[in-house]
């Protein structure tokens, strides 16, 4: 699993991973096709905020994200025509991972921690 500190970063990546894999089942001349997009959110026990983006050649495909966008709206954020803006506002919250423990995340944040309780303050008042 990859995680970024930005959106951008994490489907720059995605989009290189997917090429580099695709690359050899195309030809130079042909365009990649890309038939889902999935992305997860993850929230570190320090408050940080990590992306995940996968693409996928096919929907039914199984993805470490969720799946976020598919067809002709994933093939538009492959090719780099999105809105990021848009896309966070578009994330629904309760899809957001919390990390519990060192590289174990639940939906919703720990409330052990003080760290876990101002998280799930804030994670509230959105």
């Amino acid at each position: 699993m990859s995680m970024y500190a930005t959106l951008e970063e994490a489907i720059e990546i995605a989009r290189e991973e997917y090429l580099e894999t695709t690359r050899e089942n195309t030809s130079d001349d042909e365009d990649p096709a890309v038939n889902q997009f999935s992305l997860q959110k993850y929230v570190l026990r320090d408050g940080e905020i990590m992306w995940e983006a996968e693409f996928m050649a096919d929907e039914n495909e199984a993805a470490e994200a969720l799946p976020f966008r598919t067809g002709e709206a994933a093939q538009a954020i492959f090719d780099g025509d999105y809105d990021e803006t848009e896309l966070r506002a578009e994330w629904q919250e309760e899809n957001t991972l919390h990390e519990w423990d060192e590289g174990e995340y639940q939906y919703e944040p720990p409330l052990d921690t003080e760290e876990g309780q101002t998280a799930a303050d804030e994670w509230e008042e959105r």
